[in-house]
């Protein structure tokens, strides 16, 4: 087999001696880690000499290796990444998708600070230490050996500058007015001099005299083959500030000149090239595309024992882009930045709108030369920078201006709001000025007098400090990172969610939070200015009666696009139940630009959803964190403080009732102008649309200039006129958001709807997320209010059969379930707050031209084009004129959108595919499957494939050539349907099937019963008493999943379980709900599932949104190290769904060491989803698979993982079309249930399938029809038919054809609403893997490389007690490189005696600081004791045994106040008990369902999700959300 890129590491041998020989780790660890994160991706570091002496003659392992000539290859046929061009056309202004999710990253961030402000080399030599053990938390390009990024931010080292002038004949550089630049400089030395040039006249210009440049001295052969590729010219210039003396305003006049620089140079060739990691007289950014462990072998002036500073913030980055840049690497002039704002694209925006307000005293008048003041090509962590660095140098301070850009939740916050009122004023005083930068963030921060750091409001990032007797303070991402004595240690804790922390560098002091935030807070009178500026809108009733007749409402119902469906399904079941309504199995309809049925235009809008870069969060039980209050208003000059800036409205939600915008419309401060939204077709429909945007956009603008603060965009009329319709609103509010961000005017005035076309939550968010601040529903109101007031609905109400509602509680229901629906759209992208929402433009766009996105969605991303404003004013028209029709006049058309329905909407899965597939299986039939066939092929198209066809450049061939169908059918997998969506037959006869053709079925979410996973010898005629539920079984049959599902909600996942899997899936997302968990309602949780799951029947069991563990990029990293650790035979797959942006975030799993990527379309299926989930997340898997296939073939990652995809796949068609676009593996979900009995009944989320297929009823499961023979006979008719086209293509076998993407070609088909489609992304090819399909699919499993668990397996002592069950007792010293300690040690005892069978005990005894996931996945009979402290997911998926953690003695801090383990201990525990002698940070024991814990306190989110077991917290804990009945 060819060789791959990714290395085997080199034998090791390794002889135990006596724990007492154990080594100290060395004072400064220059440590060369072997066990990091991917470290089957990269080349294996040495782990430090006498880091354990096993015995003075043991034989280490060599650890170093080569990188594979494979990767090497491979890269040099692969480009850097092209430099993005600046458009300088205005209208570009705007944020764009596409560049914004292009640089996406996580980190390992700490600083290290004198509390007596004296410089020292021991500061950078412990930064340097610190930085090399947090690798793990970074990642490397392909080529195994660049960095994604490291970097230092400390004071500027005079002495060694000075040092340098003197050795140059230069005289001192006087430090008390002297900037320096770190200044990264284009390679051609033609290029450079121009940018010196350009550098040098700009400071002359400003008065600033240049007094040198210093090329760094740099140690190039460390650095990596890519990142040598792109490496800058690096060089310092030292500038004087003569005319400034206050040293605030010299870094100010240094900003204006940096800002200069970059104006002036917009226009060169060699801009991109051109980047100032720092321009500052007080402190200096080194950083680079380097590994930790470089990045002090790279600088040697950090290896200059003149280098001296009283302070360092270190960085390393986790780029999902496998191609970062050198000056991406952090920290960034003020932050570093472990993290992602979900929000940038609106925050973006936001910013540029403010430009023409933004105005202070201490700039003089030049606050357009430092504009703009954010870049949509930077990534979002430089943008967040910028948006600091401008507060910082408009006179906050550096803890302020991270205030007022990331808040804390002090919404509802305690101690807040009763000890600390002033803060809470700041926070309410800036929310209407300042849009938080929402997201995952750990912000660690210097101006060179202040260092400090501050969490996000969630608390997603893990974030340790502690101080030693010595007066220095540390913060980190991992404890463990330096040696330190615990003696001299004084404090040690944890920030906590929105928590901060500073020191002050001049002063000498620490501020912990409250101190922080008080002393901001009390600089202004923010409550009395609120008090006496501030309005809030107090909630108005609703409306006691119709305000229209039955006719008049459904002639608007009509007008605005209203079907039955969406009155019967969505509206009233809103109105009665106050959420919203739950359905089952996927969308399998076409887009809305494939459809032959008008869709009203959200349809074409997918929403965006968190995957592996940043997490979803729970809106149920996290809602503590979240808001949707709305200020209305203009939001003023944020440079400037006063209390104009508090004269706003405050909107508690932004769905409105008709009084309630009344209100705002007579707040005469407001000036309100109602702007309505039709058009006129009289003269023709061509550019009617257009025109009256035009129009629309400059009415707003006048309304704003005349003194309007709130534009009302209204299609309300009192008399529908046929040559009038209602421009889609959506479309007004976008056009009418981008005019005024290009005028200059957004920031003066909001946008509020007063809109019939708005019913579904998906709908207000649209609206919200383009730009509307609140939303009155006048139609769904007045439809909620015809409801209730129908003779059918009081019957029934009458009778028993609904509960009985009020008209104001029918409305009221309605509102609430679109506030909670709002909420889950938010927290699907992990965003906090509406706020952060509002303009963010959190969407995809699917059928919609260029045109329409520039006019009203810049920014967006619509890979394949569409419909043009014509034809979309054409599709609006088709609705308006039902309300004019003789036709239609009495009831609703059902377009069949939901339900399938004859006449209505085409579904892939209908009665008459299912009956035909039924009839091939069950008959064995060769023609009635060519029936079936040619179904597929005459159906309308569905789905984008179908607008492909296939081409060859060769002859075809006997058919006897091509591949054998066993051959093909093992690159068949089933969907992650679980055990408790479906029945118990479904799920083995599947799992059967699909071990019989040497596929893979994967088991879902909710474990498995032992009883399967063995080979059954006991069948007689078809019936086995093992499985006595099941026919048509043979002997030698096993009903074991090959892929075993690790999901959020861990049912289920044990040891055990986790060592019998083939594969291990982590499920990311599901794409009939990315963003969201499982749902598995309590009439399905029956005794036997719940036994599977550790639960109590009938209870409803949601899992937590994914992903509780993963909060980042490095966090999956960690998951995959784990599940390699416990089983390290299992590939591990993830599981992504698509969407833009899908291949940065493949890239990034790809670095995380995954074996297997698999991408789900929109259109897969699922047991239990809100609808607007199923019908509005996520993408077509064509877009999906096509974008990770190119990017990993463009970073030289795609022979590293199998491709899988899945998503509505039928047919051997399918198959190919897949393979051409990438693919190496092919999921088979609804479809493998139809071909078991199912028949798409579409009722699976009550329990009560007629064929037992989805029910756990007894007498529904006897009705079974299945047997395992049914489905492989379909998957062998399937890879016949992908046999019948390989011939015709004229190729012999998969690998031939796999991400041949010029086999395809796009098919003549003529769509009803647009010929404007552009399928060239899909139809593009960028190259082809090094390695072929069936060799990357037979590589090896992934290493995690040498770690400590092997070394402990290999005494001879722990072997033998494991092999013979006696007791032996070990003691070992940890450190926190060591990860997932414990975890192959319980692996290897689950393999042989199960979760609970194994009678010996191991006494293990660890000594330090202990990696992530310490003592994952124990098993009964593994007693651990840790003295020391430990990180994040201690006791992860524990099942049994003891678990002790405790501080060493003789501390200096009181164990009971020390934050002692990390966040997301206990994780999905079954078993086992666990001590703690010390604090837990956040979501301590969440999912756990048997273990017991007592620990002295935890953090927000304890024992969510928790299904059993008992934890005593003996201390404080903070937020509590509760556990399962």
């Amino acid at each position: 087999m060819a060789a791959l890129p990714h290395p085997t590491p080199s034998p090791k041998i390794l002889v135990r001696s006596s724990p007492s020989n154990l080594a100290l780790l060395a004072s400064h660890r220059t440590l060369l880690l072997g066990d990091l994160s991917a470290l089957s991706l990269r080349p294996q570091r040495s782990r430090r000499l006498g880091r354990r002496s096993w015995s003075s003659a043991s034989v280490r392992a060599v650890l170093d290796f080569d990188v594979s000539s494979a990767a090497l290859n491979a890269s040099s046929n692969v480009s850097s990444r092209q430099r993005r061009q600046q458009d300088d056309d205005h209208r570009s202004k705007v944020a764009n998708l596409s560049d914004i999710i292009s640089e996406r990253g996580a980190c390992g961030v700490g600083f290290i600070a004198n509390l007596k402000n004296e410089p020292s080399h021991k500061i950078i030599q412990d930064a340097l230490a610190a930085l090399g053990c947090m690798e793990h938390r970074g990642g490397c390009a392909a080529d195994n050996n660049s960095g994604d990024g490291a970097g230092l931010m400390t004071s500027v080292p005079w002495d060694l500058y000075d040092d340098w002038a003197s050795k140059q004949g230069l005289a001192s550089l006087g430090r008390f007015n002297t900037g320096v630049g770190m200044i990264f400089l284009p390679r051609e030395e033609r290029f450079m001099n121009e940018a010196k040039s350009v550098i040098m006249k700009t400071f002359s210009e400003e008065g600033l005299e240049v007094l040198g440049w210093r090329p760094v001295p740099v140690n190039t052969s460390v650095v990596g083959y890519y990142a040598k590729e792109t490496m800058p010219n690096i060089q310092q210039v030292f500038v004087k500030v003569s005319k400034e003396e206050n040293i605030d305003d010299i870094e100010r006049e240094l900003y204006i000149c940096r800002k200069l620089i970059e104006r002036a140079v917009k226009s060169e060739e060699w801009k991109d090239e051109l980047y100032f990691c720092s321009l500052s007289h007080r402190t200096i950014v080194y950083k680079g595309m380097l590994r930790s462990e470089a990045l002090g072998q790279f600088y040697l002036d950090l290896q200059n024992e003149l280098y001296r500073s009283s302070f360092a913030i270190y960085h390393r980055r986790y780029s999902t882009n496998t191609s970062p840049r050198w000056p991406l690497a952090q920290p960034m002039r003020l932050l570093g930045h472990n993290g992602e704002i979900n929000t940038i694209q609106g925050n973006l925006n936001w910013m540029q709108s403010r430009e023409g307000t933004l105005k202070s005293p201490v700039w003089r008048g030049r606050e357009n030369e430092i504009r703009p003041y954010g870049d949509t090509k930077a990534s979002d962590s430089a943008n967040l920078d910028s948006a600091a660095e401008l507060l910082l140098r408009s006179g906050r301070n550096p803890a302020e201006a991270l205030m007022i850009l990331v808040p804390e939740a002090y919404k509802n916050h305690p101690t807040l709001m009763i000890k600390y009122p002033e803060v809470v004023d700041f926070y309410d005083y800036y929310k209407g000025q300042m849009e938080a930068w929402d997201g995952p963030a750990l912000l660690l921060f210097s101006d060179g007098k202040t260092v400090g750091a501050c969490l996000d409001r969630n608390g997603l990032r893990p974030a340790r400090y502690w101080r030693t007797i010595d007066d220095v303070v540390y913060v980190a991402s991992e404890v463990g990172v330096l040696p330190m004595d615990e003696t001299k240690v004084t404090m040690k804790g944890r920030l906590g969610p929105g928590m901060m922390i500073t020191v002050d560098l001049q002063s000498g002091q620490v501020y912990e939070n409250t101190d922080v935030k008080k002393r901001v807070a009390a600089a202004k009178p923010y409550g009395k200015w609120l008090t006496e500026n501030m309005r809030t809108v107090k909630p108005v009733n609703f409306l006691a009666s119709v305000a229209m007749d039955n006719e008049m409402a459904l002639r608007h119902q009509q007008a605005f696009g209203y079907s039955s469906e969406d009155v019967q399904m969505v509206i009233e079941t809103m109105a009665s139940q106050g959420k919203e309504p739950t359905f089952c199995m996927g969308d399998d309809i076409p887009l809305a630009v494939l459809s032959r049925k008008p869709h009203m235009i959200y349809d074409y809008f997918k929403q965006r959803f968190a995957q592996v870069t940043n997490p979803a969060i729970d809106p149920l039980r996290e809602g503590l964190v979240m808001s949707l209050e709305v200020n209305i208003g203009k939001r003023g000059n944020i440079l400037e403080v006063g209390p104009e800036n508090a004269a706003q409205v405050i909107l508690p939600s932004p769905v409105l009732n008709e009084g309630e915008l009344d209100l705002l419309m007579r707040d005469s401060n407001l000036k309100a102008q109602v702007l309505p939204t039709y058009f006129d077709v009289q003269k023709g429909l061509d550019g009617s649309l257009e025109r009256t945007l035009v129009e629309l956009c400059e009415a707003a603008d006048e309304a704003v200039q005349n003194g309007s603060q709130l534009l009302v965009l209204s299609d309300r009329t009192e008399e529908l006129e046929p040559t009038r319709p209602a421009i889609p609103i959506l479309l007004a509010v976008g056009a009418v958001h981008q005019h005024l961000i290009q005028n200059g005017l957004r920031m003066s005035a909001c946008i509020v709807v007063d809109t019939a076309q708005c019913f579904s939550t998906h709908q207000f968010a649209c609206l919200i997320g383009y730009g509307a601040s609140a939303v009155c529903p006048y139609l769904a109101l007045e439809t909620c209010r015809q409801w209730r007031l129908s003779t059918k609905t009081a019957n029934m109400m009458r009778n028993g059969k609904m509960p009985t509602v009020t008209i104001e509680q029918a409305q009221r229901n309605f509102c609430k379930a679109v506030k909670s629906g709002l909420l889950k759209i938010l927290s699907k992208m992990g965003i906090s707050l509406l706020s952060s929402y509002c303009g963010a433009q959190i969407f995809e766009i699917y059928g919609l031209g260029q045109e329409i996105v520039d006019i009203a969605f810049r920014g967006s991303v619509s890979k394949m084009g569409g419909l043009t404003l014509d034809e979309l004013a054409r599709e609006t028209l088709s609705f308006w004129v039902k309300a004019f029709s003789e036709e239609t006049a009495k009831r609703l058309e059902n377009f069949g959108f939901i339900q399938f329905r004859p006449g209505g909407e085409y579904h892939g899965n209908n009665p008459e595919m299912s009956k035909l597939l039924h009839k091939a299986v069950r008959q064995k039939s060769e023609n009635a499957y060519a029936i079936y066939q040619q179904h597929l092929a005459n159906r309308p198209v569905n789905v984008l494939r179908d607008l492909l066809e296939f081409k060859s450049d060769r002859p075809p061939i006997s058919i006897g050539k091509v591949e054998s169908a066993s051959s093909i059918v093992q690159r068949f997998c089933t969907g992650g349907m679980s055990l408790g969506a479906i029945s118990r037959e479904t799920h083995e006869t599947i799992a059967i099937a699909m071990n019989r053709l040497g596929g893979k079925s994967n088991s879902g979410e909710g474990g498995e019963d032992p009883v399967r996973w063995h080979p059954l010898t006991d069948v007689v005629d078809g019936y086995s008493p093992t499985l006595p539920h099941l026919k048509g079984l043979q002997n030698g049959d096993t009903a074991t999943s090959a892929i075993k599902q690790v999901a959020s909600g861990r049912f289920g996942v044990t040891p055990t379980f986790l060592v019998n899997a083939d594969q291990l899936e982590i499920k990311i997302a599901q794409g009939a709900k990315p963003g969201e968990g499982g749902q598995l309602p309590g009439k399905k949780v029956s005794a036997y599932i719940a036994r599977l799951r550790n639960s109590k029947p009938g209870v409803p069991l949601i899992s937590p949104p994914p992903h509780h563990d993963i909060y980042s990029i490095e966090d999956l990293a960690q998951l995959i190290f784990d599940l390699h650790q416990v089983n390290s035979k299992a590939k591990v797959s993830v599981k992504l769904v698509a969407e833009a942006g899908i291949g940065t975030v493949a890239s990034g799993v790809a670095k995380g060491n995954a074996d297997i990527i698999q991408i789900s379309g929109h259109d897969g299926g699922t047991g239990a989803s809100p609808i607007s989930s199923i019908k509005h997340a996520g993408g077509p898997w064509e877009l999906g698979l096509t974008e990770t296939h190119q990017t990993l073939i463009e970073n030289g990652l795609r022979e590293r993982v199998i491709v899988r995809v899945d998503g509505g796949f039928k047919s051997g068609a399918d198959v190919l079309m897949a393979a051409a676009m990438g693919a190496d593996e092919y999921g088979f979900g609804s479809v493998a249930m139809i071909a078991t009995g199912c028949v798409m009944a579409r009722i699976c989320h009550t329990n009560n399938c007629p064929v037992g297929v989805a029910s756990q009823r007894e007498e529904l499961r006897a009705r079974f029809p299945g047997v395992p023979g049914d489905l492989v006979n379909y998957f062998l008719y399937v890879a016949e038919e992908v046999r019948g086209i390989l011939a015709q293509l004229g190729y012999e076998k998969m690998d031939d054809i796999i991400g041949r993407t010029d086999l395809l070609k796009p098919k003549h088909i003529s769509l009803m609403k647009t010929q404007h489609l552009d399928l060239s992304y899909i139809l593009s090819c960028v190259g082809l893997p090094k390695c072929s399909s069936t060799e990357i699919r037979n590589q090896d499993v992934h290493t995690n490389g040498p770690v400590l668990d092997d070394i402990i397996l290999s005494d001879p002592e722990i072997s033998e007690a494991i092999e013979h069950e006696k007791e032996v007792s070990e003691s070992i010293k940890i450190y926190n490189v060591d990860r997932s300690v414990c975890g192959r040690i319980a692996g290897v005892i689950a393999k042989k005696y199960g979760d609970t069978g194994f009678a010996g005990q191991l006494n293990i005894t660890f000594t330090g600081s202990a990696g992530q996931s310490f003592a994952c996945f124990l098993t009964p009979g593994m007693n651990i004791r840790l003295v020391g402290e430990a990180n994040d997911y201690v006791g992860k998926g524990m099942a049994g045994g003891e678990l002790v953690v405790i501080p060493v003695e003789n501390t200096g801090f009181c164990p009971e106040d020390a934050t002692i383990v990390g966040n997301t201990c206990l994780y999905g525990a079954t078993g086992g008990q666990v001590f703690v002698r010390g604090k837990a940070g956040e979501r301590f024991a969440v999912r756990n369902s048997l273990a017991e814990a007592v620990v002295e306190g935890t953090g927000d989110h304890c024992c969510e999700y928790m299904t059993g077991g008992c934890v005593v917290v003996l201390g404080k804990h903070d937020w509590w959300s509760g556990i399962y009945p």
